[in-house]
């Protein structure tokens, strides 16, 4: 009876052995594997070109996503500097709202943006910013720990955009003096697609835009 060694023990000695094809090179163009790319029998060398060319394909293809990557972070870093300029110059406090909001929707191309502020300084008490904001609303704004992203089901915070803006998806980002403190306001971004602003969508940079807006509006406050 022929004796038929075990295949992994035959994987396990050329693993131990990686010398084994140098002194048996002749063996490299006599062994003969299926292809499943070609669908041909093509020899040992043949295959492991394959392998390694399918391997540099994927790395290529990797890299080409980092860069991508890479490439939108930097554009939205470029954005978020151009934007906190923006703020920067604002002349005095009352024109730090519009600023803020005109940054978001020119440099980041949000259609629709809008906030509101509550316990504002006497001075400011009458601006389209410090209008009256129901007790449920702020308190929904006081339990958000990140920025909410999703479709409008009709969120009262959506009445606050200018009359016939057509929302089907929004983000809000609750407006802090600090990670602990009782929310002051609520920035709204507003988008007539129903996909720009989804529940599964990451939250880090709009996040950002939120503690930034937040130290931004502080000087509105009593």
């Amino acid at each position: 009876m022929t004796y038929q060694p075990d295949s992994n023990a035959i994987a396990d000695y050329l693993s131990d052995n990686p010398h084994f094809f140098e002194e048996h090179s002749e063996l490299l163009a006599k062994v003969k594997l299926t292809s499943p790319l070609a669908g041909r029998t093509v020899s040992l060398q043949e295959r492991q070109m394959e392998v390694l060319r399918d391997k540099i394909k994927a790395l290529e293809l990797r890299l080409m996503e980092l860069m991508r990557i890479g490439q939108e972070n930097d554009d939205i870093t470029q954005k978020f500097q151009l934007w906190t300029r923006s703020l920067l110059l604002a002349r005095n406090d009352v024109d730090l709202p519009h600023a803020l909001i005109n940054g978001l929707q020119t440099i980041f191309a949000v259609p629709h943006v809008t906030l509101r502020i509550w316990g504002v300084s006497e001075e400011f008490s009458h601006t389209w910013f410090a209008a009256d904001v129901s007790a449920d609303a702020r308190i929904f704004c006081n339990g958000l720990t990140a920025p909410f992203c999703g479709q409008n089901n009709d969120f009262e915070a959506a009445s606050w955009f200018d009359e016939g803006a057509s929302v089907q998806s929004l983000a809000m980002l609750p407006l802090r003096t600090g990670a602990e403190q009782e929310a002051f306001g609520l920035l709204v971004l507003g988008s007539p697609e129903a996909g720009r602003f989804t529940p599964d969508m990451g939250t880090d940079f709009l996040t950002k835009i939120a503690d930034t807006a937040g130290a931004a509006l502080t000087c509105l406050l009593v």
